[in-house]
C-alpha cells in the first residue's frame, strides 16, 4: 500500500477526533430515524444495505455487509418482514434460494426523515470547489475502503 507522507501526530489527532465526532452524530441521527420508524439502530441500517442494493439481497450478503452472525440477520429480517419494510422472495434462477427485497411503498413513506442530512450534505459541499470536492471524495473511498476491510471484512 503506497502511503504518500508520514503522519504527524497532531494531524493524526485531530482527524481522529472529526471521525469520532461524526461517528457519534451519526449513531445519534440512525438512532432516532430508527425510533421514529419503529426499529432498532441494528435493523434500520440493515434495512439501508438491502435498499441500497442492486435487487434482492440473500440474508448471507447482508450478512457480509453488516458484519453480523448470519444467526443475526435471520433475526433482523424477521423483524424487518413483521414490520412490512422487506419481503422474502423465492430466488427466479434457483427456487431454493431465499431472497430479501425491500417493499416499496413502506420505504418512501419514511424518506422525509432524511431531508434533513442531504440538506446538510449539500449545504457543507457548497463550500468546496469541484477540485476540493473530487479530493474528498477520494478521502471518503479510502476510509471507507479501508474501515470495511478492518471492520466488516475481518
Amino acid at each position: 500500500m503506497e502511503r504518500a507522507n508520514e503522519v504527524p501526530p497532531d494531524v493524526l489527532e485531530r482527524f481522529t477526533w472529526y471521525m469520532r465526532e461524526l461517528s457519534a452524530l451519526t449513531v445519534m441521527f440512525h438512532s432516532r430515524i430508527a425510533e421514529q420508524m419503529g426499529l432498532s439502530a441494528t435493523d434500520e441500517k440493515c434495512l439501508d444495505l438491502v435498499a441500497r442494493a442492486e435487487g434482492p439481497v440473500t440474508a448471507g450478503r447482508i450478512a457480509e455487509l453488516s458484519g453480523l452472525s448470519t444467526g443475526a440477520v435471520t433475526g433482523v429480517i424477521d423483524r424487518l418482514e413483521r414490520g412490512g419494510f422487506v419481503r422474502r422472495v423465492r430466488d427466479p434462477h434457483d427456487r431454493r434460494k431465499v431472497l430479501v427485497e425491500i417493499v416499496p411503498a413502506d420505504i418512501e413513506k419514511f424518506m422525509h426523515l432524511f431531508e434533513g442530512a442531504r440538506a446538510t450534505t449539500i449545504e457543507v459541499l457548497e463550500h468546496f470547489t469541484p477540485e476540493e470536492r473530487e479530493v474528498l471524495d477520494r478521502y471518503h473511498r479510502l476510509q471507507i475502503d479501508t474501515f470495511r476491510r478492518r471492520v466488516i471484512e475481518r
